[in-house]
C-alpha cells in the first residue's frame, strides 16, 4: 500500500497517523535509521495539518465578518 503525502491527507488522518508514530517512537525499540523516517514524516504530517487548521481559520474569519468577499490574510505566527 503506498503511502499518502501529507498534504493529500484528512486533518483527521493526519493527526491519527502523527498519534500512532508518537506511540512507536515512545517505545524505543525502533532502529535509527526507522526513527529518523518516521520523524521525518511525523513533522510533515504536523506541518500539513497546521496549515489545514490556518485555512480553517481563515474561513471562520471570513464567516464572522460576513464578508464571503473577503480574501484570506497571510498567517502571522509570531503576531498572536
Amino acid at each position: 500500500m503506498a503511502v499518502k503525502k501529507p498534504e493529500n491527507l484528512s486533518f483527521e488522518q493526519a493527526m491519527e497517523e502523527l498519534a500512532t508514530i508518537v506511540t512507536e517512537m515512545e517505545q524505543g525499540d525502533m532502529a535509527l535509521d526507522q526513527a529518523l523516517k518516521q520523524f521525518e514524516r511525523g513533522i510533515g504530517l504536523a506541518n500539513a495539518s497546521a496549515k489545514r487548521l490556518q485555512q480553517a481559520e481563515q474561513k471562520v474569519a471570513i464567516l464572522m465578518n460576513n464578508d464571503p468577499d473577503a480574501e484570506p490574510l497571510p498567517f502571522d505566527s509570531e503576531a498572536q
